[in-house]
């Protein structure tokens, strides 16, 4: 098969970049330099001259407080771009794996969301992602939605890469504890995308929620990248409103991941376990 995968430049798109290699199928790796997704015209004829079987769509707008005065821009790259992606998809009988967020949700359940669930955006960004699955699931082409939460990974800037620094250079770090999630190791997600095309089950269509397992806070995860790091730094729990955003956060966004795992017959990590794989791949390199 061959696979198009945009936002290539992206922490997911560089992943799945480092881990589709040896495999079978072909993978076509394009960042806004060499396809812009807002160009449909442009999209459908890459896909149709390099006889494109599957899309892997990692390109979004994710500047969440950004958004919020840029509301069109991103609605433009979140949404109406993947309507045109999934239209092609659909004419040229591609599969299309779109990446989501938990920001779909408002984060006012104190159960893990299901896929199912509710949506409720809070945000510029979280309603442009929610318009983004309706665009797909409305297209008629077959699709998989990830919907995924708190990535990080090697690649590109991310939390643990700021905590990291952060750490290394303040003795002491003051993190939100009152906004739990799971984060989700970049390489996990990508090790996920690449079974799914390589094992060819890109037939279990539909949408789903992944993650890593456990729960945390960001002050818990923040806690845990220090220790791991070894550098003296007292990291101090806070409150949200103690740190005013332009865009509104959801307060809890765990993710049911029964589905994922029933499915496709994977076991997923504990954030912590993946964390610590992250890091050690990172000692020496940043710290």
């Amino acid at each position: 098969m061959n696979i198009l995968v945009t936002g290539a430049a992206g922490q997911l798109g560089k992943t799945i970049a480092n881990a589709v290699q040896g495999c079978s199928n072909r993978y076509f790796f394009c960042d806004v330099q060499e396809l812009d997704i807002t160009d449909a015209q442009a999209v459908d004829a890459y896909v149709a001259a390099n006889g494109i079987n599957g899309i892997v769509n990692c390109a979004s707008y994710t500047a969440v407080d950004k958004a919020e005065d840029e509301p069109e821009m991103a609605d433009t790259i979140n949404h109406k771009a993947v309507a045109a992606i999934a239209k092609v998809a659909k004419d040229n009988g591609a599969v299309l794996i779109h990446i989501s967020t938990d920001y779909v949700f408002d984060g006012t359940a104190c159960v893990a969301y299901k896929e199912d669930s509710q949506t409720n955006p809070l945000s510029v960004y979280g309603r442009t992602k929610a318009d983004s699955e309706r665009a797909v699931a409305e297209s008629g082409c077959r699709y998989i939605i990830l919907r995924t939460s708190w990535l990080y990974g090697t690649e590109g800037s991310n939390f643990v890469k700021r905590i990291i620094e952060k750490s290394a250079e303040n003795p002491v770090l003051r993190v939100i504890s009152d906004q739990i999630g799971t984060p989700t190791f970049a390489e996990d997600l990508a090790g996920l995308i690449v079974s799914i095309i390589e094992e060819d089950k890109l037939d279990r269509t539909g949408i789903y929620n992944y993650s890593n397992e456990g729960v945390c806070s960001w002050y818990d995860f923040a806690h845990e990248i220090c220790a791991q790091t070894g550098h003296l730094c007292d990291v101090l729990p806070c409150h949200t409103d103690e740190y005013p955003r332009k865009a509104a956060r959801p307060h809890f966004s765990v993710l049911d991941k029964t589905k994922v795992k029933t499915t496709f017959g994977i076991e997923i990590p504990h954030w912590k376990d993946s964390l610590t794989v992250c890091m050690n791949e990172l000692k020496g390199k940043i710290y």
